[in-house]
């Protein structure tokens, strides 16, 4: 089966490949000793001679994250960069003064880390964790890969130079394709070797920050359930993807083994508290990606703590409306209607709605809705549109 590394769903799978895969567990007795006694971290790097391969290695990723600063895609957002910065010093507080976190709005599930201490966090990594202890699971495998090197080690072994040329230089461009993010993510694949490794150093930092690390195969499994809907129930059994894992029951199991049971913090209304400022536009994101399938899964996860979750309601009622298949006007009637009848609901379900209602030959009901709208958003982008709506002639 020939590798697909520029469509869509291969992307998700290299992503997964090098993000979500919290690789083979071994030796837990080990493990559980070095958790008990507290082993600590390896200690901070010192920066290598520029004319060493690592020095080189450094100073390409240093001028990428200089034109990453300048990306469009970079929020800027201090408020989030601070909980993101607290949530890195908690992990491994002597290494978080090396770290720099940048925060990129994609709406894919993704987070990597380059060897000089550069730290990409994606929006939709970001939207799709379920609690702080999730989100820290995904970020402690990061930093394991960071403090076992295996970055360097990774880019030392490539065979293809122009193509490490190629992909670094994507880092700070944020290639605008999603070929170019998937050659990414497949440059930043490790090995099994690598993957196992990093589970274990960022299961050690995980628990020893006190955070529940069986919230670590929670993101395995949600994420496999978004590809299981278009790619059915042997989605992440064979493949690409886990030329470098284990199944997927055995993975869950062996993460959980290293959790060994123990719960702790997972911190849910924090990161809620973090992102919320942002999570609205994250969701339109979301939404806007046409992976209609996929999205749903997603907000009907959301849904199921929180059914009166306004801007899910409303996210997932947009979906229904544009998909537009067989039932899905009648579901995105119900949705958004308990979107605006919430408190506070985003001004946007208002427009969605009246969409709705106008699809559905309903005049008056679309008149109202949009009137909402224009009242709450008098002067949004497509304030002269919707006015439109509501002078156009009757049918």
């Amino acid at each position: 089966m020939s590798r697909d590394t520029t469509g869509r769903r291969g992307f998700l799978r290299l992503a997964c490949r090098h993000c979500a895969g919290l690789g083979a567990i071994a030796s837990l007795p080990a493990f559980a000793q070095e958790l008990a006694a507290g082993a600590p971290l390896p200690p901070r790097f010192v920066r290598p001679a520029a004319d060493t391969d690592e020095g080189g290695l450094w100073g390409m990723m240093d001028r990428e994250e200089t034109r990453l600063r300048r990306s469009p895609l970079a929020l800027r957002e201090p408020q989030l960069q601070a909980y993101l910065r607290g949530l890195v010093e908690r992990l491994a507080p002597s290494h978080s003064p090396d770290i720099r976190i940048h925060i990129v709005r994609m709406p894919l599930f993704n987070s990597m880390m380059a060897p000089n201490g550069m730290m990409l966090v994606w929006s939709g990594l970001l939207l799709r964790s379920d609690n702080e202890a999730q989100l820290a699971a995904v970020i402690g495998h990061e930093l394991g890969h960071y403090l076992e090197r295996h970055s360097v080690e990774q880019l030392r072994a490539a065979k293809d130079r122009a193509l490490i040329g190629q992909v670094v230089g994507m880092v700070g461009g944020l290639g605008s394709t999603i070929g170019q993010i998937g050659l990414l993510a497949s440059a930043f694949a490790f090995s099994r070797e690598h993957e196992s490794r990093a589970d274990r150093l960022g299961m050690r930092m995980l628990q020893q920050a006190g955070y529940d690390g069986r919230e670590a195969a929670n993101v395995w499994d949600n994420l496999l359930a978004e590809m299981k809907v278009t790619g059915g129930e042997k989605a992440g059994r064979h493949g690409d993807m886990f030329e470098t894992h284990p199944t997927t029951a055995g993975r869950r199991d062996e993460l959980l083994a290293l959790a060994g049971g123990r719960g702790g913090d997972t911190g849910e209304d924090r990161l809620r508290q973090a992102i919320a400022p942002l999570r609205l536009g994250w969701i339109q994101d979301e939404v806007k990606r046409g992976q209609y399938e996929e999205s749903l899964v997603l907000f009907d996860r959301m849904l199921v703590g929180r059914p009166d979750d306004a801007e899910v309601l409303y996210g997932r009622g947009e979906v229904y409306r544009l998909r537009d298949e067989g039932g899905d006007i009648a579901r995105a009637l119900a949705d958004l209607q308990r979107a605006t009848a919430a408190a506070n609901p985003p001004a946007l379900a208002h427009r969605s709605l009246g969409l709705v209602h106008r699809q559905r030959n309903d005049r008056a009901a679309a008149q109202q809705s949009f009137q909402q709208y224009l009242a709450l958003v008098p002067d949004a982008p497509d304030a002269g549109l919707v006015r439109g709506y509501l002078t156009e002639p009757r049918p």
